[in-house]
């Protein structure tokens, strides 16, 4: 039985006729509901005296459509909640997926508010890719009649930050758009300068077209919904580890660890295809590094701000700046922060900043982002992470991944994790499980499809399974092998694809194996398969999409332009996703 929604606790009854009301409603049918809704209708028609005063014609609203483009979820989180404040407002306000739309639709649009994510270096999000080149072609429509205001996230560690959000901004006005109010650029740390800018924008819109007006009769009421209290960044929950597990071998190069974690209690429902955020802490000692070279040592309140609160390894070309203007100190080149950490900043001038001035240098902690490795089914109340620690060395000091180091070196089971979801339903399986699938995982990018492959054991699924996985070697790197074996021997995995790339003299990845076997894999698509890749955006992804392009030019014989038409056409039938970072 689908879940009722439950009475808010803003509701206008006592909080024990609430509890009493829900309790009724959280059991009843929908056949119950609707008698209940009638009787409510006919009771209070009967109770009046007189006859009703015949409504006045309900006003127009002002429309506004809400458009975003997303690859982590952050701007269609942002659109939704403008949708909710905009429908206080008065407004008709629709939220709208760029994969959804046109330039033209946009165009017809009277009022549109733009929430746009850059990705990696200055490109758009996969989905938003068609409307994006669409809405920059020599032919894109006329905005004259459209009032807009954009909405920009990014990350000032990109050097390209806002760059989607800023070149849709200017687009929309060199097309004739009317600008609402000037664009808002929000670094990792968005929430507060969003909300307030969407406060203020949705404001400043009302007072123009009169959306308040027209809505007054409207009564905006949020139900609960399932989940609504699920744990979320800024209210993580406290998961324990019940398994912590190295799954690399002793000689591995890399430090990879299998992290089982309880979500018993905490309201998370998770799909697989779903990340999991973690809250990290940094390296203490790292921490103490950072106050002695501000002059800061033994202020313990500090010291716990540092280690549980503020990013010290991120550096942005903002953060220079402000460093060379409160110490007094030369601007180093633009390139210079590139791979380097505040540390590095503090000690060109050891010893200048207070408490005061260095918190306000530093952005907060973000969290960190993991494809759960496993499906509710299988495992019941608990997530599998798959997570690799991240070290190395730049500029003559070693280095290490925040969350990484601190997930497999400094926690073990019966520790905390601060957990929260964040769904990912843009990287989901088929809703048909007699669909084949591809999927393309190199590394932790493995973790989705061990969970797509429990779930699809799970339900019985008749699709044909085929991961193609990469690692660095055979003997050390073959990560849940003997699942993936196991797996074989049952048929649900129909094909496993290996690419080591340190067994031989000449290196082979996971794009030389689809190379390799291009008849099969053009055959799996031509019969309608999903294909998924999951794991690094800068080279591995790239690699792949490349391969893919020959695959379709090779087996289709025809050239790149129409191999890319088709590519492209797989994506837009969503089936062709993509889950890099």
């Amino acid at each position: 039985m689908q879940t009722a929604p439950l009475l808010p606790s803003t509701a206008p009854f006592a909080e024990e006729h609430i509890a009493a009301l829900n309790r009724v409603i959280s059991v009843s049918t929908a056949e119950q509901r609707a008698w209940l809704s009638g009787y409510l209708a006919g009771l209070q028609a009967a109770s009046g005296t007189h006859a009703a005063t015949p409504a006045a014609p309900p006003a127009k609203r002002a429309p506004l459509t809400i458009l975003f483009a997303t690859e982590s979820g952050n701007a269609e989180a942002l659109a939704n909640q403008a949708r909710k404040v905009a429908a206080k407002l008065g407004f008709a306000a629709k939220v709208v997926d760029m994969a959804d739309f046109t330039p033209a639709q946009a165009a017809a649009s009277e009022n549109l508010l733009v929430v746009a994510s850059t990705w990696g270096e200055g490109d758009p999000p996969q989905r938003a890719v068609d409307f994006y080149e669409a809405l920059m072609a020599d032919d894109a429509p006329r905005f004259e009649k459209t009032r807009y205001a954009v909405l920009a996230l990014g990350d000032r560690a990109y050097a390209q930050f806002c760059e989607i959000g800023r070149r849709i901004d200017e687009r929309l006005a060199a097309l004739g758009g009317a600008r609402i109010t000037d664009r808002i650029d929000c670094d990792v740390d968005f929430e507060t300068p969003a909300n307030g800018w969407i406060d203020a924008t949705l404001q400043r819109l009302n007072a123009e077209v009169g959306a308040k007006d027209a809505g007054a009769s409207v009564i905006h009421v949020d139900f609960a919904r399932p989940g609504a209290d699920a744990p979320t960044r800024a209210r993580p929950f406290e998961a324990e580890i019940t398994e912590h597990a190295r799954l690399s071998g002793s000689r591995s190069s890399s430090d990879t660890h299998h992290v089982a974690v309880s979500l018993e209690g905490s309201g998370i429902l998770y799909e697989p295809g779903d990340a999991l955020g973690v809250v990290p802490s940094n390296d203490p000692a790292l921490a103490d590094a950072v106050l002695n070279a501000a002059g800061l040592a033994g202020d313990e309140a500090l010291r716990n701000a540092l280690v549980n609160r503020l990013d010290i390894t991120t550096l942005t070309q903002k953060q220079v700046e402000d460093f060379a203007r409160e110490t007094g100190t030369p601007v180093p080149p633009a390139e210079w922060a590139a791979g380097r950490q505040v540390i590095d900043l503090l000690e060109t001038a050891p010893g200048k900043l207070s408490a005061e001035q260095l918190t306000a240098l530093l952005r907060p902690l973000p969290p960190r982002y993991y494809s759960i490795a496993s499906s509710r089914k299988a495992v019941g109340e608990e997530a599998h992470l798959l997570v690799a620690a991240v070290r190395y060395a730049a500029h003559g000091r070693p280095r290490q991944g925040v969350a990484s180091v601190d997930i497999t070196a400094r926690h073990r089971a019966g520790d905390k994790l601060k957990v929260f979801l964040r769904a990912n339903p843009h990287f989901r399986l088929p809703a048909d499980n007699d669909r084949p699938i591809i999927m393309v995982g190199p590394g932790t990018g493995l973790a989705p499809f061990r969970g797509f492959l429990q779930e699809r054991e799970a339900v019985g699924a008749g699709g044909r399974n085929w991961l193609v996985f990469g690692h660095r070697n055979y003997t050390h790197d073959f990560l849940y092998q003997l699942e993936l074996q196991d797996w074989l021997k049952s048929r649900l995995l129909t094909r496993l694809d290996v690419a080591f790339s340190r067994d031989q003299p000449e290196k082979r990845y996971v794009q030389d194996s689809l190379w390799d076997a291009r008849a099969d894999v053009y055959r799996w698509l031509k019969d309608g398969a999903a294909l998924y890749v999951c794991g690094d955006a800068n080279a591995m992804a790239k690699d792949v999409h490349a391969a893919l392009l020959r695959i379709l030019a090779d087996q289709g014989r025809q050239d790149e332009a129409a191999a890319k038409a088709e590519l492209d056409a797989i994506r837009r039938d969503g089936r062709y996703l993509r889950d890099v970072y």
